[in-house]
């Protein structure tokens, strides 16, 4: 089989960094403990969650062309972009390395969010139209990671809630406050943390998945206005949902 060692134990890279990844991972281990599954992580937090069982690559490969040696050299057998729906260039890199090394690739799409009732919405295009969203004065929670940050830092009259996972190189402006630590998977959380902190606003991407939602409930029970990036287009088609529309997809890994 293509992509199999001397010892015929198939190899899989999946292009992490979302929890729908971590949960594919151990599914593709448990589902098959014969296959050699390489989880492969930007590096954007210092100490990312470890998959038992799976190999860990940390960093970039060099655009498109390193990445397709990477998958030559290592004998790949199949390539899941499980990266987050606003990692466009990654997933552009991914179809074109996989194209070029003739690999079979799946793009891990969660659908993005939908408004409900009692959701107050602003979307917009970018950062920068976020920025220009805020009204005077206000102190907005900002749920973006920290190299999103500095166009707001740019509005003297902002006060702006940053979450981070690890500590801030360099500190932040004055007038900013850090949160330390990963958002909370449970709204009532996530709504006490926004009332604590004073926010008047949330600024967040339009990610999807149930993970991360609970802050998007959190505002809604707080009545508290949303300023939401939209996503980019989705990747190149195939296309997956679900950790479980994956699987189903990597089921011909152990085709004959």
């Amino acid at each position: 089989m293509q992509g199999s060692d001397e010892r015929g134990t198939a190899t899989i890279l999946l292009l992490g960094g979302t929890a729908e990844a971590r949960v594919l991972a151990r599914r593709i281990l448990e589902t098959w403990p014969d296959a050699r599954l390489i989880l492969s992580l930007a590096g954007r937090t210092l100490a990312p969650d470890a998959v038992p069982g799976a190999l860990m690559r940390i960093g970039g490969f060099g655009g498109a062309a390193g990445l397709a040696a990477f998958l030559r050299e290592t004998r790949v057998a199949r390539l899941v972009d499980a990266t987050h729906p606003f990692a466009a260039g990654m997933s552009r890199n991914a179809a074109a390395a996989a194209a070029r090394a003739g690999v079979p690739r799946l793009s891990l799409w969660r659908p993005p969010w939908d408004p409900v009732a009692g959701d107050d919405w602003t979307p917009v295009a970018c950062l920068k139209g976020a920025v220009e969203a805020l009204p005077p004065g206000a102190r907005p929670f900002l749920a973006l990671g920290h190299q999103h940050l500095a166009p707001f830092f740019r509005r003297a009259d902002l006060r702006p809630i940053v979450r981070m996972i690890d500590p801030p190189d360099p500190p932040l402006p004055a007038a900013a406050r850090l949160v330390l630590g990963r958002p909370f998977p449970d709204p009532a959380q996530e709504a006490a943390l926004l009332a604590e902190t004073g926010a008047t606003h949330l600024v967040c991407r339009n990610s999807g998945g149930a993970i991360s939602y609970a802050k998007i409930a959190a505002a809604r029970a707080l009545a508290l206005p949303v300023v939401l990036i939209e996503r980019p287009p989705p990747p190149a088609p195939p296309l997956a949902a679900s950790p479980a529309e994956a699987l189903v997809w990597l089921g011909a890994l152990k085709a004959p």
